[in-house]
């Protein structure tokens, strides 16, 4: 028995009128597997889903000042804080692998109280930073200390409004109850099986290619 909540807000389906339709285009990245569920959410208020997607193209594009890997492990974490399955299984998903992320850094991230041991460093820096402003919307002196030896000013601002805006996604898709993509992870998953069939990994590892993703 599937004990799936249904969406409270239905994914938007095809036929699109002409308009909605050059959103969604544009919203997709190249190559995608299909449209995403959130997408299609996010567009039935298609005045916001338009302003935002620069601003998710930004964060997600080579333009942003962060490494792929800081970017997704921030992402991940605050995912994972918020209980929002959809979105970090997208992510882990679609850039785990470029991100050199594994079995390890995946069970640190999705529980709230791993051993983070075993993590490099600036990976620890990157959790302890989303965990202090998912529980306090704030950082103590001793970390901050820690995250301006390593990141640029800039760079600070970049995993602040990076971790604030994925706390917003995480809410539409929990409150909305976005339906799980069938090539996504879960949390249940391990490094090794998540994120679908060997050819839709194939089809985001070439996504991730093409976009110019910042990384190192």
């Amino acid at each position: 028995m599937d004990n799936t909540p249904a969406p409270r807000l239905a994914p938007l389906a095809p036929p699109y009128p002409e308009e909605l339709g050059a959103l969604l285009k544009k919203m997709t990245p190249p190559d995608a597997p299909d449209i995403l569920a959130l997408f299609r959410v996010l567009a039935i208020n298609p005045a916001l889903a338009e302003r935002s997607t620069g601003w998710g193209g930004y964060l997600l594009g080579r333009k942003a000042s962060l490494p792929l890997r800081d970017r997704e492990i921030v992402i991940l974490r605050v995912c994972a804080r918020c209980g929002a399955e959809y979105e970090w299984g997208v992510h882990w998903a679609a850039f785990a692998q470029a991100a050199g992320l594994g079995e390890r850094e995946r069970r640190a991230i999705v529980s709230s109280d791993a051993d983070l041991d075993g993590l490099a460093p600036r990976d620890r820096l990157l959790i302890r930073l989303a965990d202090a402003l998912h529980d306090k919307a704030d950082v103590d002196d001793a970390l901050w200390a820690a995250l301006a030896a390593q990141w640029t000013p800039p760079q600070v601002i970049e995993l602040l409004m990076l971790a604030g805006w994925y706390h917003a996604i995480s809410y539409v898709c929990n409150v909305a109850r976005v339906p799980l993509e069938g090539w996504a992870a879960s949390f249940s998953s391990d490094a090794t099986s998540a994120g679908g069939s060997r050819k839709e990994k194939v089809r985001l590892a070439k996504i991730v290619a093409d976009s110019g993703m910042k990384l190192e």
